[in-house]
């Protein structure tokens, strides 16, 4: 079974349902300020995860240590990007900026971390 495809799908769904009703919320309510958000959920959590999913039912690609911290980075990537993203640029709660920009440009970071994790893990994928 692999977890590693299974994990980012569910993840990618979850993003996926977040995003279509963000999108909901704001065609009703008429205002596009989540609209950043919005996007980046839908890109990089929702399509990022939902294709790295795919990459990793439809190669055979052991699971190691160099794809366990690629799957963990892109989910927390992906969560501290969009939430950081979220509580830097609505500031729906009284939180201190440091916070919000730390965990907005941690999430970016480990996010960036897992792109070149899966690079290199591509570059073990033989026909």
């Amino acid at each position: 079974m692999n977890t590693h495809s299974k994990t980012l799908l569910r993840f990618a769904a979850l993003f996926g349902l977040i995003g279509a009703m963000m999108g909901g919320h704001m065609a009703g309510a008429g205002s596009y300020a989540f609209r950043p958000i919005h996007a980046h959920i839908l890109v990089v959590g929702w399509l990022t995860l939902f294709g790295w999913a795919v990459f990793y039912k439809v190669f055979r690609i052991s699971e190691n240590f160099m794809t366990r911290l690629q799957v963990r980075t892109a989910i927390v990537g992906s969560v501290g990007l969009t939430a950081g993203m979220w509580l830097y640029m609505v500031k729906p709660f009284p939180l201190p900026e440091a916070f919000t920009l730390i965990l907005y440009i941690g999430g970016g970071v480990a996010l960036l971390v897992s792109f070149l994790l899966f690079f290199l893990i591509t570059l073990s994928v033989r026909d």
